[in-house]
């Protein structure tokens, strides 16, 4: 197997994880183009895979040190990039760790960890490698991982939720959310949301998106109507979606996609938190190709 089909072999997987480290497409393809350029002038590497791991693994440690300066000067809120995934360019989602530590919610939760914890967290949840192996990615000793990876978990744990409801009944209820809002029944929306439900917004200074979030059932029900009924708005299409492995809905404007919000759900069935992005260089990869 040539050097080319090699990594094109394994970019689905690298490419997922790079995506769990940063948080955003574009850096991710940037660390894998770098990954690449090495690995083409690497000699005798023994085993592919484990060596192409490791240099996307440093490589966004890397970047994640000055991320953390860039989203510290990020005009309003920063979210994930939102990506639909059902081609499977993320790799595998075959077990609920892989689907869970791609879905946004995680993803902003993950934002709270050291970069070498972020990396320990998702070297062990989302692809299963042992303590010894994510020593071996990180330059540490064994212990040193097993303190990274617990540290994370303390730090992602407590808000962390292993929902009970399933995807198609959280589905059922986005798609019942988007009624409401077209219909402008906010006594509707109410009955869909937690009590303490919270609405971030990223448009990153360049589209319309609310400074702090909004939170409380009544405020954000009103806000969701207020944007879907906005003279602005007009000619706006609401369509249900799967981003980032998760129901979510999508606005477009004729054939441009202006906003994606994926629904946080609690174990009730409630919605817990919106998180939607309107920021347009964050919104290239938030929907599968329409047909």
């Amino acid at each position: 197997m040539s050097k080319l089909d090699r990594f094109a072999s394994n970019r689905p997987r690298l490419l997922g994880l790079a995506y769990r480290m940063l948080g955003e497409v574009s850096e991710a393809e940037d660390v894998l183009q770098d990954a690449y350029l090495r690995w083409e002038r690497s000699e005798s590497v023994e085993v592919p895979e484990a060596w192409l791991t490791k240099v996307v693994a440093n490589l966004c440690l890397t970047r994640l040190t000055s991320a953390r300066v860039r989203r510290e000067q990020y005009v309003g809120t920063w979210l994930p990039e939102p990506v639909a995934v059902e081609d499977g360019r993320l790799g595998p989602l075959e077990t609920v760790e892989q689907r869970e530590s791609l879905s946004m919610g995680m993803l902003v939760l993950l934002e709270r960890l050291t970069p070498p914890e972020r990396a320990a967290f998702v070297l062990r949840e989302a692809f299963g490698h042992s303590h010894r192996e994510v020593a071996g990615i990180l330059d540490v000793e064994e212990s040193h991982a097993r303190q990274l990876y617990h540290r994370a978990r303390e730090h992602v744990g407590e808000p962390r939720k292993r929902f009970t409801t399933s995807p198609e009944q959280n589905q059922r209820i986005v798609d019942g959310f988007l009624a409401a809002a077209r219909r402008g029944d906010v006594a509707a929306l109410e009955q869909m949301l937690a009590e303490d439900v919270v609405s971030w917004a990223d448009g990153g200074g360049k589209a319309p998106a609310a400074a702090h979030p909004v939170q409380g059932r009544v405020k954000v029900a009103r806000l969701v109507v207020g944007l879907a009924h906005h003279r602005r708005a007009a000619g706006f299409e609401l369509v249900s979606a799967t981003v980032n492995g998760e129901p979510a809905y999508l606005v477009w404007d004729g054939g441009t996609l202006v906003a994606a919000t994926v629904p946080e759900f609690g174990p009730d069935g409630l919605i817990v938190a919106l998180l939607a992005v309107t920021n347009p260089d964050k919104l290239t990869h938030a929907a599968a190709p329409r047909m």
